[in-house]
């Protein structure tokens, strides 16, 4: 069985070189990829980016390298679309047909080597499962207690609410959770290609078991690079 480990990452963002930022003396995207080295099922590694610096680091820790084209790397660009990129260059250069594929995003550092294991064996133990993703619960930002704004520019809910009761106590609402961008699993057969997923990430299919955890954050600013040697000082 194919189990690939899938470093994600471009060099076009707000925050310079945010993925190659030190953290704790070490280049931010060294985290996720030194903790899936610890995955022991996982039999290839390899690192998607546009840009060389990026490839280069995750070279050294045992990474091939995929170099990303430029119209793949743009704000706008959609994830999926250099994955599905990455996928074909192992079909077409190594033979290599992911049966799992794990996914992750180089500015995150909130990532266990428990959490990757957990979800593996989730598929391994059901194939029906189409992916498996870490998430948080977040009650304040309930779907429920959200606004949007209507054509005058007054507030308006998102959903028809006529024959509902809705608490507005938080702690009285279905539970709510939010993906983490820190990695996600794929079992190939079902997920990737899947024409019925789940939106807005189709790429996930219908079938997503949660691997629920209590924080979980990417990095986007100067500040975030603070919080998550926080994070990483507490929890590894």
């Amino acid at each position: 069985m194919n189990i690939v480990a899938l470093l994600t990452g471009r060099g076009n963002n707000t925050l310079v070189d945010k993925n190659i930022l030190p953290v704790l003396g070490q280049p931010l995207i060294s985290y996720p990829a030194k903790t899936a080295k610890k995955v022991k099922t996982i039999n290839h590694f390899y690192v998607s980016s546009d840009d060389e610096k990026i490839l280069n680091i995750a070279n050294d820790l045992g990474y091939k390298k995929i170099k990303r084209p430029l119209e793949l790397a743009s704000p706008t660009a959609k994830h999926i679309d250099a994955i599905l990129h990455a996928v074909e260059y192992m079909q077409e250069k190594d033979n290599i047909e992911a049966d799992i594929l794990i996914v992750f995003l180089a500015n995150s550092a909130t990532v266990k080597h428990e959490w990757i294991e957990q979800g593996i064996q989730s598929i391994l133990d059901d194939s029906s499962i189409s992916s498996v993703v870490p998430v948080y619960q977040e009650q304040d930002h309930h779907p429920f207690r959200a606004k949007k704004l209507n054509k005058d520019g007054s507030l308006e809910t998102f959903f028809d609410f006529t024959d509902m009761e809705i608490s507005t106590n938080r702690q009285e609402l279905e539970p709510c959770y939010f993906l983490c961008h820190n990695f996600w699993i794929l079992n190939m057969k079902n997920s990737l290609f899947c024409q019925n997923g789940q939106k807005p990430w189709k790429f996930l299919g219908d079938k997503i078991k949660p691997i629920v955890v209590d924080e979980c954050f990417d990095v986007h600013t100067k500040e975030d690079l603070t919080r998550c040697e926080k994070w990483l000082q507490k929890n590894i």
